[in-house]
């Protein structure tokens, strides 16, 4: 049974609770047990105390970054929170969407439960009504370098929670304070730690990474699935991907690409004697080597971004158990950087294949027979049309793009601040770049699946096609019908990029 509800209390959150929780397929709650709320209002408690005995504590009675050599005096402590949250309100570019910004509340939410913050329980209260009640703090992409943690970004988050800044709340932009008091919401008046605990950690890199890694999986899976339609529509050799042969390499993801590919082609029979070719090209052939390095990536980044999601990623630490400040490192984002840069190089790999694929398609010169540009007309109309040659380019462009971007991130460190954030992770530019090559791939992959399908048709050979493969080539035509005559083909691009998003097709 699909999980449609989550609880928070301090233990470990599956990444599909983020992804779920983000398209709003799942709810999640706090926990309400005494224990869970005893063992967070301690760690406030304590920050409370060591603030009374005027103990020197990062953040709270000192200053910030390279500042924290200054003092700051006792009557200033409850001033610094909103100092911090204030000048970090800074950020520019696009706004994260909402979903995205859900993940990101999502990934706040569990690292703060851990409890380790010095926060209360209340503060996780107002972040979870947040989500309750979809009102989205209004969140700008560009300005973390993912060290000291994602500090622009999460500043929005805080100062929605005191009212402040503005909110996409009800399908509209809004004042903050205005759409609180209309949910009956107090702002938050900050103890000392709490601004510091929600802006001092790694969740947006974290929240859009799973949302990467998630989109990622179901990637492979259609991909494929797009890969054994253009083997048919070219007329391919299955024999390629038997599966002895797979067992003489046998890294487990690329094996199950092949096994998935022999199930498709199933009720495809390919005459030996008809085949152009002994060997397919490669884009065919060895598409299980390209498709199976990222199908084998997929267990150990989300054993990397699980443990990212269920960490106590601020600075300091507040330690109730053992009664004392653990001042560190923790808001690095170097695991889920590495994760993002290494992803995003494997997925523009399945652009660049498909791209291959697609221009076997749609070439009289590779394709054995089927039309130029894959056009459905015919007699002296044919001449006149051009079928998917518009789109063949477009599917060109999408993949240069996708291939420009994978320039790792992580390598780009810039030393900032006073040189205190010396060594930067970059995590969060190195997911928003993978979420983009991500969107230009499923791009790449609505417009080859649109081809393999034209080209199975064309090539009359719907009925090599298993129950699942015809079935998935019906829902595609509900999206797009057969092109016979030339027309523009943008909305049913974007249909089927939606579907592919919203991960229309289901697999056994």
């Amino acid at each position: 049974m699909t999980q449609t509800h989550f609880i928070l209390d301090g233990t470990a959150l599956p990444l599909a609770a983020v992804v779920k929780v983000a398209r709003q397929q799942a709810t999640l709650e706090l926990s309400h047990t005494a224990e869970f709320i005893t063992r967070l209002d301690q760690g406030a408690a304590l920050v409370a105390r060591l603030q009374a005995q005027q103990q020197v504590v990062y953040g709270i009675t000192t200053g910030l970054g390279d500042s924290c050599s200054e003092h700051i005096l006792p009557e200033h402590v409850p001033l610094l929170p909103h100092y911090l949250m204030t000048y970090h309100g800074c950020g520019l570019g696009a706004w994260f969407s909402p979903e995205q910004t859900r993940a990101i509340l999502v990934a706040r939410l569990a690292s703060l439960a851990q409890g380790y913050s010095g926060v209360r329980y209340r503060l996780l209260e107002h972040l979870t009504a947040l989500l309750h009640h979809d009102c989205l703090p209004l969140i700008p992409q560009e300005g973390s370098v993912g060290a000291s943690g994602d500090l622009t970004p999460l500043s929005y988050v805080a100062a929605v929670l005191a009212g402040e800044r503005e909110v996409w709340f009800a399908g509209a932009r809004r004042p903050a304070d205005e759409v609180l008091a209309q949910l009956n919401m107090t702002p938050l008046t900050f103890q000392p730690k709490e601004v510091l605990a929600v802006m001092n950690g790694t969740a947006v890199m974290t929240g859009l990474a799973c949302l990467a890694w998630d989109r990622a999986a179901y990637l492979v899976r259609l991909a494929t699935r797009s890969t054994a339609l253009a083997v048919i529509a070219l007329t391919g050799n299955p024999d390629h991907f038997q599966r002895r042969l797979f067992d003489l390499k046998a890294h487990p993801g690329q094996g199950r690409v092949a096994g998935w590919l022999r199930a498709d082609l199933d009720a495809y029979q390919s005459d030996s004697h008809a085949r152009a070719r002994l060997q397919d090209r490669y884009s065919l052939r060895c598409a299980p080597h390209v498709l199976g390095v990222l199908e084998d990536m997929l267990p150990w980044l989300a054993s990397w971004l699980h443990t990212e999601l269920n960490s106590a990623n601020d600075n300091p630490l507040i330690d109730t158990e053992y009664e004392q400040v653990l001042h560190g490192g923790h808001f690095y984002g170097g695991h889920v950087a590495m994760a993002m840069d290494s992803l995003k190089i494997a997925v523009a790999n399945i652009a660049d294949l498909l791209d291959r694929q697609l221009a076997l398609l749609v070439d009289p010169k590779f394709n054995h027979g089927l039309p130029a540009n894959l056009t459905g007309a015919s007699g002296h109309r044919r001449a006149l049309n051009h079928g998917l040659k518009a789109v063949q380019i477009a599917v060109s462009a999408w993949t240069a793009e996708a291939l420009k971007l994978t320039m790792p991130a992580s390598v780009f460190s810039r030393s900032t601040e006073c040189h205190n954030q010396d060594k930067v992770s970059l995590g969060t530019i190195a997911a928003r770049d993978c979420l983009r090559i991500l969107e230009l791939t499923e791009q790449v992959l609505a417009a080859v699946l649109l081809a393999s399908v034209q080209a199975v048709e064309l090539r009359g050979a719907m009925t090599q096609l298993t129950p699942a493969m015809q079935a998935h080539v019906m829902q595609l035509r509900t999206l797009s019908p057969k092109l016979v005559e030339d027309r523009s083909l943008d909305a049913e691009l974007r249909a089927c990029v939606q579907a592919i998003q919203q991960q229309h097709w289901s697999f056994a």
